[in-house]
């Protein structure tokens, strides 16, 4: 081979090296943030995404990194959108379900204890038939 080597300078046949997964500053992250933020024509926001080379499942990852991280910051104390209300709906019919289970469960078995209270009572009562001696 010359002094030039291939594209990627690595011996031909052989795989190219990894690339290095990118990782963003918490500035930057904010920065793009707040840029999305103020997208509201139709198109600006994909714009952006192409500019800076970002994936819309990163701006959302992020999104959800600032409600953790800064629940004080304007954008993390929006409503909650129709989608998350309707998730959250059906988790509580989900977890009402299972509690009414375990109600009706414990309310038959306070029923059958009752009911075996009852018949100790009434076997204790109940004269046996022994002559006293």
């Amino acid at each position: 081979m010359t002094d030039h080597q291939t594209k990627a300078d690595h011996p031909v046949g052989a795989p190219p090296a990894k690339p290095k997964r990118r990782r963003f500053s918490d500035e930057y992250k904010l920065r793009i943030l707040e840029e999305a933020d103020r997208c509201t024509g139709s198109g600006e926001l994909g714009l952006l995404l192409r500019r800076e080379g970002l994936y819309s499942s990163s701006i959302a990852t992020w999104r959800r990194w600032r409600r953790q991280q800064l629940p004080e910051h304007p954008e993390s104390q929006k409503p909650a959108t129709e989608s998350q209300l309707r998730h959250e709906v059906a988790r509580l019919k989900r977890d009402k379900a299972r509690l009414q289970i375990k109600l009706d469960h414990a309310e038959k078995i306070a029923a059958l204890q009752k009911k075996f209270a009852e018949m100790i009572e009434t076997m204790e009562t109940e004269p046996t038939g022994e002559p006293s001696p």
